[in-house]
């Protein structure tokens, strides 16, 4: 049947009750997030944004409830799907925005696709990349790649991907998601290095709905990770160590997970593997280490430093 454009869709939505079905690539992707409370009894209290674009540009789509363990595993970056019955609601304005690979993608940001088990069923289709045609003009994934020699360089806040050899992780830890409240985020330190410094990547790795991968990060596996944010201490008398740290649309991926993904074909990332190729991997290994608590940022060398 006929298709729509995500950009008639935002100028014609308030007018009509059924759309056409789109055609879409998914460009970013949330961790997912349980939304249930206690004194609301509701069967699958999950949610996860994902973001979607078209040759006119990029919306958000959401999906609910008992979708999400059906489908949230399926749907990656890169994925093409074809939407059927689907609602369109006006956006949520305190979400979290992922910074486009490419900047001059247009933004449709007062709605956003619905997908839901009813209020319409929606039927979601997943189009295999071989069967993708050029005419539909879909656009590729993009994305912001750095070396850790351009790092220091960069402002704090600054979204970017990296990937490095990795030659620490930490242990898992916890840290509490709001003083007093009972849920927790799950993280762990890692370090990585790219063969352009002498400095690792120090990376702060919130766990991102990949615990096969989260729990599996390990010394001598190659990791990108994507959407990270840049955090440099902003005072005065601070240290000048800068880290990265995950934000809601990161993705992360170790050795064995890597096929297929889109940054495959990325410059940067095939610079790396070039460099992986020039070192010797027992001269790499001597360097590693795993486990151990991990303070960071480092404590000042004296107390009157505090």
């Amino acid at each position: 049947s006929k298709l729509t454009s995500l950009g008639q869709l935002e100028m014609t939505w308030r007018s009509k009750l059924h759309f056409h079905p789109l055609l879409v690539r998914v460009l970013h992707k949330s961790r997912l997030r349980y939304y249930g409370k206690p004194e609301k009894k509701m069967d699958m209290p999950y949610q996860a944004y994902f973001e979607v674009a078209d040759g006119s540009g990029m919306m958000s789509m959401v999906l609910w409830n008992s979708l999400c363990p059906e489908w949230y595993n399926s749907i990656k970056v890169g994925t093409v799907l074809l939407l059927e019955q689907y609602a369109i609601k006006t956006s949520y304005p305190f979400k979290t925005q992922p910074t486009p690979g490419d900047s001059q993608m247009k933004r449709f940001a007062t709605i956003e696709i619905s997908l839901n088990v009813r209020d319409p069923p929606t039927k979601i289709s997943i189009i295999a990349e071989e069967m993708v045609k050029p005419e539909w003009g879909l656009p590729e994934v993009k994305y912001r790649f750095i070396t850790r020699s351009e790092l220091d360089d960069l402002p704090n806040n600054h979204c970017c991907d990296v990937i490095g050899l990795v030659t620490f992780v930490g242990r898992a830890e916890r840290a509490r998601k709001r003083e007093r409240g009972e849920d927790f985020w799950l993280y762990r330190w890692a370090h990585a290095v790219d063969g352009t410094s002498d400095q690792p990547f120090i990376l702060e790795l919130f766990a991102t709905s990949q615990p096969d991968v989260f729990e599996r990060i390990h010394p001598m596996t190659y990791l990108v990770c994507t959407q990270m944010r840049v955090v440099r201490d902003i005072t005065e008398n601070s240290s000048s160590t800068v880290y990265l740290t995950t934000s809601n649309e990161s993705q992360i991926f170790i050795t064995g997970w890597h096929k297929g993904q889109p940054y495959t074909k990325d410059t940067k990332v095939k610079n790396f593997i070039q460099w992986t190729k020039t070192q010797r991997e027992a001269d790499q290994i001597k360097k590693t280490v795993i486990g151990g608590y991990y303070p960071f940022p480092r404590p000042p060398n004296n107390f009157l430093e505090y």
